[in-house]
């Protein structure tokens, strides 16, 4: 009942319904899903993000902006380009219904109307990204990992995260801005050292490749953002998953295959927006049964 009565009681400091706000945040992320299609598309053939416009991969004819109306277009042209009546990849909308689905969460479970907002919306962005974009391609592009973990720097300085260091910080005596950064530089280390260790573990004593580096970078990404608690529970969320998803495929394929290659990068993004999301209550309640 309390979360029914927030979503429809009126903001005091805005006059207007809650639920405005969920339905224009989950608007703004269909409209940012739609530029994450092109960043998917493009990213991985090096190809630039900005020109020239959105064109039919099939006949390269330029999508007008009627056309190009996140899900709407999609389902009024049945999937179809209007010029050569290609088959549009059904990607695209799915991309843009998920971002607009999980920005409206971010912004009901966690953010709402602070600073924060602006850097979970965009952290959540990049790894729907990778996700897609690993899924297609196998790859992780630098190009949205290093900036990814700058700005994750950047967002813990100026919004600071304490979660897993604020008895250090008591210790210290350190301001919340820098025990944050130092927080961040730690999740950094844990998320992606630790993938890091483990492949070289496993290469040691397997001789094969256990995952890219690709992986890694995510991870340090990831770790900066969330701190060392939620990165380690989006690691195990992501193991878990993806070993998950492997049997499964073992069992459809009637084989056993240890060396069968899954785009790890898939199963890290589901932990880490899961950890997002629900990570600090999943961990506090954890903690509390003991």
């Amino acid at each position: 009942m309390d979360t029914f009565q927030r979503f429809v009681t009126i903001e005091p400091t805005t006059g207007l319904p809650f639920a405005f706000f969920v339905a224009a945040v989950a608007v703004v992320g269909a409209i940012i899903g739609s530029f994450l299609n092109v960043v998917i598309h493009r990213v991985p053939r090096e190809e630039s993000i900005a020109f020239p416009a959105s064109r039919c991969p099939s006949c390269g004819t330029a999508i007008w902006p009627y056309d190009n109306i996140p899900v709407v277009s999609w389902a009024i042209l049945r999937g179809r380009c209007r010029s050569c009546r290609a088959p549009i990849s059904a990607r695209y909308p799915a991309v843009e219904l998920l971002t607009a689905a999980l920005f409206a969460l971010t912004f009901w479970l966690r953010s709402g109307l602070t600073l924060s907002l602006p850097f979970d919306l965009a952290f959540v962005a990049a790894v729907i990204a990778l996700v897609f974009i690993d899924a297609e391609h196998m790859i992780l592009p630098n190009v949205i990992n290093y900036p990814g973990v700058a700005v994750a720097l950047v967002a813990r300085a100026l919004v600071p995260n304490l979660y897993g260091v604020a008895s250090l910080g008591a210790q210290a005596h350190m301001p919340a801005w820098l025990l944050s950064v130092v927080g961040a530089l730690v999740g950094a280390l844990v998320g992606g050292g630790f993938l890091w260790l483990v492949g070289w573990l496993w290469e040691r004593l397997r001789g094969v490749e256990a995952m890219g580096l690709g992986d890694v970078k995510m991870m340090f990404m990831v770790g900066a953002y969330l701190g060392w608690p939620l990165t380690l529970l989006a690691i195990f969320v992501g193991v878990l998953s993806g070993s998950l998803a492997g049997v499964g495929l073992m069992l459809k394929r009637g084989r056993r295959d240890m060396q069968m290659l899954l785009p790890f990068g898939i199963f890290l993004g589901v932990g880490s927006l899961i950890s997002l999301l629900f990570g600090t209550a999943l961990i506090d309640w954890y903690v509390a049964k003991f």
